[in-house]
């Protein structure tokens, strides 16, 4: 009765306190109000003993149970960062109920059954949380995988007594080693559950203030601050390891007649587009940022002039060949290109230097990419104008100036 009060106020104190707008809240509430349903049940079916209520309760109880488990671990799993994950104790959760039921007038199979699979669950809620993780994760996972662990091995050390010992199995109320040892790890493990979630739930909503603090909210690229210091560090690197760098300012070509023809919620869908094929064709280690209005930034790592060629040409061919479907319109860009070539140059003097060539880019008729020295490095076939309508290529319209 102490656990089913207990699990039952785990379940009010989650559905009213955690905002059950991120997908892993929602999987411990479920979580939480199964447990709690489960118990509820198992006390209930002890009132109508070897009758076909207690039979249907007994099965519905296991099968909240399970799926309590099942809720739980996915819900950790979330907060590790992994998104597809979980499906091997909803697996046994699918296949405890009917199994159970089938198995049910055999009481060592049906007792043996029931608690080896929710210790396999545990088990594995444990092995879940305790793997490497692709995000950080706080030291609550530990907290939680040691709970489980040992929920996990006495719930199998009941399992264990019911199937193989069956006339030493005690009743659920019995005052036997393995019930006083449920009774006591369950009390706990139902307080410490709480406090990994709610850790959890922090975790989470410290990275999300952190990804907030660090990414530009209408492209996802790194916004201007986050991009600089990222590119800070990887300078360092490069001068320690002596490998070349290279850095791309580009700026969207006539982004203003983009907004006054088409209106700026086109311009915003043109950015965040654009940003998209961009991330897209970033090999890893390299990454972009918004520097500031239409004008993106690009750090590409082991980086000569060929590797910045291939690059801008792979970035052209994305966007000529998704803008004109997707917007109603093509886009262009021109960029300005600094490769550092000595291990002592700065970052701001690369950013100065291809600045510097972007604004020569765009002096000299856009949709192309230079170098410092002013030598194309590559260019589009021609120049898109905002309103959709061919380049000064097909010779049937005009670039706005």
């Amino acid at each position: 009765m102490a656990m089913m009060v207990n699990v039952l106020t785990i379940a009010v104190v989650l559905m009213a306190v955690l905002d059950a707008t991120h997908a892993a809240v929602r999987r411990a509430q479920a979580g939480a109000v199964l447990q709690a349903l489960g118990w509820v049940l198992l006390i209930a079916s002890s009132l109508f003993r070897n009758t076909w209520i207690d039979h249907l309760l007994s099965t519905v109880a296991l099968a909240c149970m399970a799926g309590s488990l099942a809720c739980l671990s996915q819900a950790y799993e979330l907060w590790c960062g992994r998104k597809q994950a979980g499906r091997l104790t909803w697996w046994l959760a699918a296949v405890m109920p009917p199994v159970y039921a089938f198995g049910f007038e055999h009481y060592a199979f049906r007792v043996g059954w029931a608690n080896g699979l929710l210790a396999l669950q545990m088990a594995l809620v444990a092995v879940a949380v305790a793997r490497p993780a692709p995000v950080p994760v706080g030291r609550w996972r530990w907290l939680v995988a040691g709970v489980m662990l040992v929920q996990a091995a006495v719930t199998l050390w009941r399992g264990a007594l019911g199937a193989f010992f069956t006339e030493s199995y005690p009743t659920f109320l019995t005052p036997h080693p393995v019930n006083i040892a449920s009774g006591l790890v369950g009390q706990a493990a139902a307080l410490l559950v709480l406090m990994g979630v709610l850790m959890a739930h922090r975790d989470e909503a410290t990275r999300e203030l952190q990804r907030l603090a660090t990414i530009d909210g209408l492209t996802g690229l790194l916004n201007r601050r986050a991009w600089l210091q990222r590119a800070t560090a990887e300078f360092a690197a490069g001068t320690r390891y002596r490998h070349p760098l290279a850095v791309l300012m580009i700026d969207m070509d006539h982004f203003k007649q983009i907004n006054d023809l088409h209106g700026h919620a086109a311009g915003d869908r043109a950015l965040r587009l654009c940003a998209r094929e961009l991330m897209a064709v970033l090999r890893s280690g390299d990454f972009a940022g918004r520097y500031g209005g239409e004008e993106l930034c690009v750090l590409l790592t082991h980086a000569d002039v060929d590797a910045v060629r291939a690059f801008d040409q792979r970035f052209r061919a994305r966007l000529l060949q998704v803008a004109r479907p997707e917007l109603g319109f093509a886009l262009d860009y021109s960029a300005g290109v600094a490769v550092r070539v000595e291990e002592t140059q700065p970052l701001e003097e690369l950013l100065h230097r291809a600045d510097n060539a972007l604004y020569r880019a765009k002096d000299e008729g856009r949709g192309r990419t230079l170098d410092e020295q002013g030598a194309c490095i590559s260019a589009s076939h021609h120049e898109p104008n905002a309103q959709g309508g061919p380049g000064p290529a097909d010779d049937k319209g005009e670039v706005p100036s």
